[in-house]
């Protein structure tokens, strides 16, 4: 974890002194550390957003090199989780600190006040937790814990810099035993494993009840098990157990008997190839166990009726509580995981947290579920669950008894007010019985309260446009993957328009699960099929003319691009003035997988940028996508000039300070008539080495036929070496692409790929 933790760091730009054990035995006497750092890279997914970042980072030793912890501002602790370990490594540290070195430890249930008890006054105020989730680059929590008497103004600190800096959701705890995720998640996890042994549910249908279905990561239970490993799980749970003797459900934190077993077996999930699951065969076939036999069969495929017709709900709350308003298997899972998750939540405050709030974050940001235990009770219908449990023979929590005694109908409620979002929470945990505002987060924008604030500028069934304030509108889109159809076109059209008129700069942005996906496949596979082809063909150069008018606008347009960035989605950001991009960024032109070319200008824009076709090729021919925002960059999806925000949360606020930025002295410019291609000579090499690759039977055919199609662009179109237009580079991409339409293998390409989400070499 410590290596993990330093990667993250060195990803934000910090230097890093990493200290581990020495090896006995090693000749390298700061093998261990190193070790850590190149497994940090190897992992997968990988900590570093950049092998360069590794350079940022310092391996060393404890027995040689702690006293150089003297030039550190701020050591983090991630030793093995016990008591006098921790406690004889910081009275060493202790010795060598310089006086006003910040001080935390990473640990995931040691009470903070056992830890440090005995310790210097200077030791004490400086001391706190911070609980990173693993793997740190992903999991937006961090858990910011103080000591008994840590000073305020260094639990800020910490604080804004985690937020600030490392990006991360930052939730201030008590230190109580596992603090607030890992208490209210440890019970959840047990719950589902008790339900699966009462009811006598398989593996794979506890995992397709409990992952996306409602608002939960695909890993769901038990995949996510073996990926934290089932050691680390009956760590967490057993020292749970040993440290809540007053908790009233504290046997559910016991592990059933067959998770017992399978740690005497050290079936520990992924890290020793077996788990819940295993890869069997030349195919790496999943097998799934069943847990009354310890034995391994094919996964089965689960089919529910009620789950099949739930999953053609879009809104996630109505999805919900029609999935438990039901009396079958899915029903008979979901409802009591529920009550009690939400039960047992509710009786925590205020012992782990005081607010709802704090509750709510740590499970939407360290296990990410679309909604707290608080949220959910809402999105289920705050009285009607209350009706029902107490139907059920089932105790209410006090404090959730005098919220209905008192007519409180939600935990959470809107509180608008001339046009700005606002929101109030119930002071569950205090002795108010009413509702208080929920702080503001200067530089984070919310779209979904945006518009319930102050209404839309414009909006069609895929997008909006959003009065960010002081002069910014947002173009947001919301189909479905944020397709890039005809809505967004028109919407993009329409918020040039705006924001010539009314505006000072726009900012193309959404908050869905990723930015754009790209193209709508599904109508480009009709058209073709159909021989729609002078709508193809007008539909194509609407987008080409689209891009090419955000390129060239009267005002500045930044995007705020994160997550998943492909195909016509990374076009449209790379004709954007600027992009304010999120960290976690994988873009890429990745049309190849379904048999086109980029058709958006994307391979004109890379000329442009590049000067380099052979390197274009290579990136478009072999569908490269970045692994972050920083790799994005270096393969020139990004300009050196885009910004990168660390904090997704403050996504769209930095984008819109960026545009801000450009506003006093933005010129629009022109087309480019000078753009240098390579011609014939290039055509020639780009085809040679696509020959090469078919001949080594790395491509198949089709992928040769693309491949010339590319070079063909690339060179400008073959003839002597030359200087062309934009203009003449976006013609003989859409002539590409839509010769490729027309090809039956293409089609074949895009409709596997509609159907199994994966790319089919044909």
């Amino acid at each position: 974890m410590g290596s993990r933790i330093a990667a993250h760091l060195a990803n934000a730009g910090i230097t890093v002194r990493l200290l581990d054990v020495v090896v006995p035995g090693q000749a390298d006497r700061n093998h261990a550390a190193r070790k850590g750092v190149e497994s940090a890279l190897k992992q997968r997914p990988t900590g570093f957003f950049s092998e360069d970042a590794m350079a940022l980072i310092t391996p060393g030793n404890f027995e040689d090199d702690l006293a150089k912890v003297a030039d550190c501002d701020w050591i983090i602790e991630a030793v093995t989780e016990r008591l006098q370990v921790k406690r004889d490594l910081w009275a060493r540290v202790d010795a060598v600190r310089k006086p006003d070195s910040l001080l935390s430890t990473n640990t995931s249930g040691i009470p903070l006040a056992q830890i440090s008890e005995g310790f210097s006054d200077g030791f004490r105020r400086n001391f706190l937790g911070t609980h990173f989730f693993n793997p740190p680059r992903y999991l937006h929590l961090a858990e910011v814990i103080p000591g008994p008497a840590t000073d305020l103004e260094a639990l800020k600190l910490i604080g804004d810099f985690c937020d600030l800096r490392l990006g991360k959701g930052v939730v201030p705890c008590k230190d109580t035993p596992n603090f607030i995720a890992n208490r209210i998640g440890s019970f959840y996890g047990s719950t589902v494993y008790q339900l699966t042994v009462q009811d006598d549910y398989t593996v794979e249908e506890v995992d397709a009840l409990t992952g996306a279905l409602i608002g939960v990561p695909k890993t769901a239970s038990f995949r996510l098990l073996d990926l934290v490993g089932l050691d680390v799980w009956a760590f967490v749970s057993k020292n749970l157990y040993d440290l809540v003797p007053d908790d009233p459900w504290r046997e559910r934190f016991l592990p059933p008997a067959f998770l017992s077993e399978m740690l005497t077996r050290g079936w520990l999930g992924e890290k020793s190839g077996q788990g819940f699951y295993k890869r069997v065969g030349p195919k790496k076939d999943i097998w799934a166990l069943d847990w009354k036999t310890l034995e391994y069969h094919l996964a089965e495929k689960v089919r529910i009726p009620s789950v099949d017709q739930a999953r053609q709900i879009e809104d996630l709350p109505q999805r919900l509580r029609t999935l438990v308003s039901g009396t079958d298997r899915a029903a008979s899972l979901l409802w009591p995981l529920f009550r009690d998750v939400l039960v047992y939540s509710a009786e925590r405050v205020p012992e782990i947290a005081d607010r709802v709030v704090e509750v709510d974050r740590a499970m939407r940001w360290g296990y990410g579920h679309t909604f707290g235990p608080f949220e959910l009770w809402d999105a289920l219908g705050f009285t009607s669950v209350c009706d029902r449990i107490e139907r059920e023979g089932v105790a209410l929590p006090e404090n959730v008894l005098r919220m209905r005694q008192a007519g409180v109908k939600s935990f959470y409620q809107a509180s608008d007010s001339a046009g700005q979002p606002g929101k109030e929470y119930f002071d569950l945990g205090g002795g108010s019985q009413s509702y208080r505002n929920l702080e503001e987060r200067p530089g984070v924008y919310v779209l979904a309260d945006l518009k319930r604030a102050r209404g839309v500028v414009k909006s069609n069934a895929g997008a909006s446009l959003v009065d960010l304030g002081d002069g910014v509108v947002c173009c947001e889109f919301h189909s479905k993957m944020n397709a890039m159809g005809e809505d967004a076109l028109q919407m993009l059209h329409a918020g040039l328009e705006e924001t010539e008129k009314n505006f000072a700069a726009m900012v193309v942005a959404n908050q869905g699960e990723n930015f754009s996906a790209g193209a709508n496949l599904m109508l480009v596979l009709l058209a073709a099929q159909d021989g729609e082809w002078e709508e193809l063909n007008a539909a194509v150069h609407r987008f080409q003319q689209t891009n090419m008018a955000l390129k060239y606008a009267a005002r500045p347009v930044v995007a705020a691009p994160f997550a998943r960035v492909l195909g016509g989605g990374a076009e449209l950001v790379m004709h954007c003035a600027r992009a304010q991009a999120s960290a976690e960024l994988y873009m890429g032109l990745v049309e190849i997988g379904v048999g086109l070319i980029p058709g958006g200008g994307g391979c004109k824009e890379l000329i442009v940028r590049l000067g380099n076709p052979q390197k274009v090729f290579e990136l478009t021919g072999m569908a490269k996508v970045s692994g972050s925002a920083v790799e994005a960059q270096k393969l020139g999806l990004l300009h050196k000039a885009d910004r990168i925000t660390m904090n997704r949360e403050r996504l769209i606020g930095d984008a819109k300070a960026l545009a801000l930025s450009l506003t006093s002295t933005w010129a629009p410019g022109a087309p480019r008539t000078d753009v240098a291609v390579g011609g014939e000579a290039a055509f020639a090499g780009m085809k040679l080495a696509a020959w090469s690759m078919h001949q080594g039977g790395f491509i198949s055919d089709h992928d040769y036929l693309i491949g010339q199609k590319l070079a063909h662009i690339l060179s400008g179109g073959r003839g002597a070496a030359r200087q062309v237009s934009e203009q003449h580079l976006l013609d003989l991409e859409r002539e590409a692409f839509l010769s490729l339409c027309g090809e039956v293998k293409t089609q074949e390409r895009i409709a596997w790929m509609l159907k199994n989400g994966s790319p089919l070499r044909n």
